[in-house]
This record gives structure tokens, C-alpha cells and sequence, in this order.
């Protein structure tokens, strides 16, 4: 810590002096010095302020605290996308496959087993489709006129003749990446520890239903008055049930209404 040239960009990249430094230390070439760094950041076991590292309170408690090492995974779990490199194609494409994931996850978890990944391209396809179906419903009540104050420019539409096979192999690979499921044979598989986080998730959406400060219908702003309420770990629990129970981009702006004082979320 605290060495100059620590990180290249100022955005805790390491240079390629520390890369190579550390590769001889360690016995590994750069390429996976700089992978293992990349983990270790998305897992909270790195806190990098500037250009200088530290260790994350996740790391500080790794040898004494079995639920540090568990939320360190479950980190990197919710992860996995930036766990391995983004395929080429085009990133509306991506990000849809991304979104639709946690449907083909439920489904391996309640498989069982290995499932064929053909199987699971059929249910990506689905998602996917749905996804845009959603996404092309005219929203309700009068809409400003295109080029006129207030009008939403219209989100660049994603190619539907991409094909997702390859999508749904980077998907696959990436999760196995972090331990989540394995392949092999043409079938996926979850992991024992896939499967547990999977059924976390799952059961979060179930709380969320049934919890202290609402359901899945909840906005934003009564679920944070309902935590004030609540003691530290019971809101944790409240706040992740909510987050599990909607789409990250909308779970996104409606906190940021919330945060604004906007009654309009």
C-alpha cells in the first residue's frame, strides 16, 4: 500500500509494474494476477482509495467469520456478469441476457440436476422475448410529442435476429467462473453453493411479500421509512427482499426518487 504507480488509471487498474511485480512474487503470470485482482475487488476483500490498496473488512474476517466468506461470495455472485469478459456483440443484446438470467437460475434450481443446455437457450429465448414485449408497451395517459420538452428519446432497439446461443455460453462460463454452477456435456449444473444463493434470492422475493414494511408492491420511499423503523440487520434483510423483488433499473430510479423528495416515483 501507499507505492507509487500503484494503479495505472486512478480507477484501481493495476499497472503493469505492479502486475509484474506481484507475478514474480507469486508465482502467476500478470494476466492472472490481474484476474485474481479483478475477483478480489468484486468480492470486497480489496478497498482501494486513490492509489493505494487495502485489505476489505471482508478479508479482515475471513479466518474467523464464516459469513464474511459466504457475503463474499454472494458478492462476487451477484457479480458474475463483470466476472468475466463481455462478449462482442452488441450491449443492449448483453444486458437483456443478463436481466433474463435469474429466471434460467430459478429453473436449475428447482431441477434439481443437470438440465441440457438447450433446454435452458429455449427458456432464454422466452425471457428475452418477453423482455422486449415489455419494453414496447406504450405507456398510459398522454405522452409528450417527440423533440418536445419532457419526451423520453427512444432507446436504441436491440437487433432481434442476434442470436443468443453464444450469449447463453458467456452466461454459463461466467457463472461457473465464480463457482456458481458447472458444465459439462452439453448440461449445466448448480453448484451446492449455486444452489443456496439462488434459494436466498428466491427466498427474499418470498419475504418481500410478507414483510414488516410492505410487499412488492411497496415504493421506494415506504420501504425506507418502514426500515427506519426496523433494527440494523432486520432492514438489511427488508432493503435486500425489496432490491430481489423488482429489476435493478427500476429499483435504481426509484431510490434516486425517493433520495430527490419526488412524490412521482
Amino acid at each position: 500500500p501507499g507505492r507509487g504507480s500503484a494503479t495505472a488509471d486512478g480507477k484501481a487498474t493495476l499497472s503493469d509494474a505492479t502486475a509484474d511485480h506481484a507475478a514474480r512474487e507469486l508465482g502467476l503470470t500478470a494476466a492472472e494476477v490481474r484476474a485474481d485482482w479483478d475477483t478480489a475487488r468484486l468480492a470486497g476483500l480489496i478497498e482501494v482509495h486513490g492509489d493505494t490498496a487495502r485489505p476489505g473488512w471482508r478479508l479482515r474476517a475471513w479466518n474467523r467469520d464464516d459469513s464474511a466468506v459466504l457475503r463474499g461470495w454472494v458478492a462476487l455472485f451477484d457479480a458474475w456478469s463483470l466476472a468475466h469478459p463481455e462478449p462482442a456483440e452488441e450491449p443492449a443484446v448483453v444486458a437483456e441476457v443478463v436481466s433474463a438470467m435469474p429466471q434460467v437460475l430459478s429453473f436449475l434450481q428447482l431441477s434439481a440436476g443437470p438440465v441440457p443446455v438447450a433446454q435452458l437457450l429455449d427458456l432464454l429465448e422466452q425471457r428475452v422475448t418477453e423482455l422486449r414485449t415489455e419494453r414496447c408497451e406504450v405507456p398510459y395517459g398522454p405522452q409528450p410529442a417527440p423533440g418536445t420538452a419532457g419526451a423520453v428519446p427512444p432507446a436504441p432497439e436491440p437487433a432481434d435476429d442476434t442470436p443468443l446461443a453464444p450469449l447463453l455460453d458467456w452466461a454459463l462460463h461466467a457463472l461457473a467462473s465464480v463457482g456458481a454452477l458447472t458444465c459439462g456435456d452439453g448440461h449445466a449444473t448448480l453448484t451446492p453453493l449455486g444452489n443456496w444463493a439462488v434459494w436466498v434470492k428466491l427466498e427474499q422475493i418470498c419475504v418481500a411479500a410478507q414483510s414488516p414494511a410492505g410487499n412488492i408492491e411497496q415504493s421506494a420511499e415506504g420501504m425506507l421509512r418502514g426500515c427506519g423503523r426496523l433494527r440494523p440487520n432486520a432492514a438489511r434483510d427488508e432493503y435486500r427482499a425489496w432490491l430481489a423483488a423488482r429489476p435493478v433499473g427500476s429499483a435504481v430510479a426509484e431510490l434516486l426518487g425517493a433520495a430527490r423528495g419526488e412524490d412521482a416515483l
